[in-house]
């Protein structure tokens, strides 16, 4: 070879050239087989000891909004603190060399030190930020999260106000591995509607989807109400992050795959101006519980359905803590029960109305055919306390007297038969569908039950609303708005429609319809306005035992109830008033009960609250152009 010649010749300064090419050849070669065989081998390992998470993204939930479009449940930004683990790790380390014992510690000691050290430095760097609120994590979550859940932002102050955020980015360059992370947060501006639209909770279940996961973030599911109704049809579509971690489950990189769809916004026919004055009636009542229905009479609307006392649902976000929870629970009354539907009551006299038509369509008695009423009646050894003063009693003013009396004799008369054909035609004893899981059916006697083992005293307790008759204040609701719009008992409609929020996704939007005739009363229009025209009474005649819901220019039509129940071994009232307005162009039905009320006759001004609200807000719909009183 030349180079090896040169150096034989001693040719010094060639030779010098040739063993400066023979080093460079070397070092070549053995740079490429370091690349070749020793590097491949490390990048080989790095590929294996790295991988791909797939993290489940939660949609935002839609809304749900009153007919006017007032927001009842949102999801809101909300800002919190988070640490990033990864980045703490050197922090980690020193906090480690500093803390441990000269001693050799044993296995637990260790991983109990580290677990300390670890939550120990995440407090240190919250309180150099100079947050006014304490972290909210133990050392217990750092532990799970560093062991689980690494590569994700851990949470350790929630729902930071705009001062303490604007506090943290100016101090965030001395803060390592903290960020704000901006997540939404189901928000409840009104509690009056507490039970209709229910709560959330975090949602555990393990779904198809899951599989499809590494990683789920924080998520919520309806529990009860609207929220759980349609839930599938408010959560929305769920989307996708991945992240490559190392072998350590650090993150090293991440994009965004598929993003969230947003849930479709749910529009009620509620108008919450009335949902807040009817709870405000049944609070401000100084009693206890209550319950309160609005309906539309010519359509079946619900305009209001509140029940006393409510729950927060913003306390269950993103989890009610043991002491709420069991105050809840435990409370007497129950702030959890939905008074409005979910709990059975006797209804009193309010059940008259139905007696009553049924005594007039049976034809045992005319509407200005008079007896006397001595203030009781004997039924066998047994006398049957009357409200109503001794004398002569027609329908009208035994109605508005609420003579026991009158209706027991004219009941039994009538028999117990047509009067479980009458209130059939009500539907009671029968869920309404307005709420497959927060109603109840009621009880009504049938006519099998009726065949055996029935007795006079079971019909006279019947036809003023007592023994084996229980109802709930919507299918009273039900009952007043058929008698008030002539006989059509409607499907109540709480949902108007459901739209997508976003206009171009692939969900479609669902139009509920309004006024779907459940049943046709069949009754003589003249018996009807019998009924009508007592109910008037009641409230505009001397007498009259609603006069109390009296509203000058606004005539309101009613029946109160008064019904003893047993309570604890001690005697309670559950008091009623079923009304509707105007009389001439009947429009609401309003119906109010109280548990432990006082009388009918004094539960009777809360639905007068209710109907000036009614009237006042009709009058500033009238005044809108083009008059939207048709659309409200």
């Amino acid at each position: 070879m030349i180079i090896l010649d040169q150096i034989r010749r001693k040719d010094y300064r060639l030779g010098s050239v040739a063993v400066f090419l023979l080093l460079g050849m070397g070092v070549l070669l053995a740079g490429l087989w370091y690349v070749q065989i020793i590097s491949s081998r490390q990048y080989e390992e790095s590929q294996r000891n790295q991988s791909i998470r797939t993290v489940r993204i939660p949609a935002v939930r839609g809304k749900i909004m009153d007919r006017h479009g007032s927001v009842i449940a949102e999801d809101r930004p909300t800002y919190n603190l988070s640490a990033y683990l990864e980045e703490l790790r050197p922090h980690f380390r020193s906090a480690w060399r500093e803390n441990r014992p000269k001693r050799k510690l044993s296995r637990d000691e260790s991983l109990k030190l580290q677990i300390e050290v670890r939550h120990q430095v995440v407090s240190n760097f919250v309180d150099r930020i100079g947050l006014d609120a304490s972290m909210e994590v133990t050392s217990e979550d750092v532990q799970r999260h560093f062991s689980k859940l690494r590569a994700l932002p851990l949470p350790v102050m929630r729902n930071l106000d705009p001062v303490s955020v604007a506090r943290f980015m100016e101090k965030s360059d001395q803060i390592p591995g903290f960020d704000i992370e901006v997540w939404p947060t189901r928000h409840y501006p009104e509690i009056s509607v507490a039970h209709l639209v229910g709560h959330l909770r975090k949602d555990v279940s393990v779904k198809e989807e899951s599989t499809a996961y590494n990683y789920r973030l924080p998520d919520f599911r309806g529990v009860i109400g609207l929220e759980q109704t349609y839930d599938d049809r408010i959560r929305g579509q769920p989307g996708t992050r991945t992240m490559l971690v190392n072998h350590l489950g650090y993150r090293q990189s991440e994009s965004l795959i598929v993003p969230s769809q947003p849930g479709s916004h749910v529009y009620l026919t509620i108008d919450l101006s009335i949902q807040k004055i009817a709870h405000a009636a049944l609070a401000d009542s100084g009693h206890k519980a209550g319950a309160a229905v609005v309906l539309d009479v010519n359509t079946g609307d619900v305009i209001a359905l509140a029940s006393h006392p409510v729950f927060d649902p913003n306390e269950f976000i993103p989890g009610i803590d043991k002491k709420k929870w069991s105050e809840y629970r435990n409370s007497s009354p129950s702030p959890l029960l939905f008074r409005a539907t979910q709990e059975r009551y006797p209804p009193g006299s309010i059940f008259k109305i139905i007696s009553g038509l049924a005594v007039l369509e049976s034809g045992v008695v005319k509407t200005n055919d008079f007896m006397y009423c001595p203030g009781y009646y004997r039924l066998g050894r047994r006398n049957i306390d009357d409200t109503a003063p001794p004398g002569e009693y027609d329908f009208k003013k035994a109605f508005k007297h609420s003579s026991n009396t009158y209706f027991i004799h004219h009941g039994l008369a009538c028999g117990i038969e047509n009067i479980i054909r009458m209130g059939n035609q009500f539907f009671l004893g029968q869920r309404s569908g307005l709420l497959p899981r927060q109603e109840v059916a009621g009880q009504f006697p049938t006519l099998k039950e009726v065949s055996r083992n029935w007795r006079d005293g079971d019909t006279a307790n019947v036809a003023f609303g007592q023994g084996p008759v229980t109802v709930t204040p919507l299918q009273m609701g039900l009952m007043t708005a058929a008698i008030a719009n002539g006989g059509r008992v409607f499907r109540p409609r709480l949902v108007a429609r459901i739209e997508p929020a976003d206009p171009d996704a692939f969900t479609e939007a669902m139009t509920f319809p309004q006024g779907k005739i459940r049943g046709q009363l069949r009754v003589n229009p003249r018996n009807l306005e019998a009924v009508q025209h007592a109910m008037w009474a009641d409230v505009h005649e001397e007498g009259g035992t609603g006069h109390r819901a009296k509203i000058g220019g606004y005539a309101v039509c009613g029946k109160t109830g008064t019904a003893e129940v047993r309570s604890d071994g001690r005697r309670d009232k559950i008091t009623w008033f079923a009304s509707y307005a105007p009389y001439e162009r009947p429009r609401y039905a309003v119906v109010v009960m109280l548990e432990s009320g006082i009388s009918g006759g004094r539960t009777a001004p809360m639905a007068k609250k209710i109907f000036e609200s009614l009237r006042d807000r009709d009058i500033e719909l009238s005044r809108r152009p083009g008059g939207a009183l048709a659309n409200n």
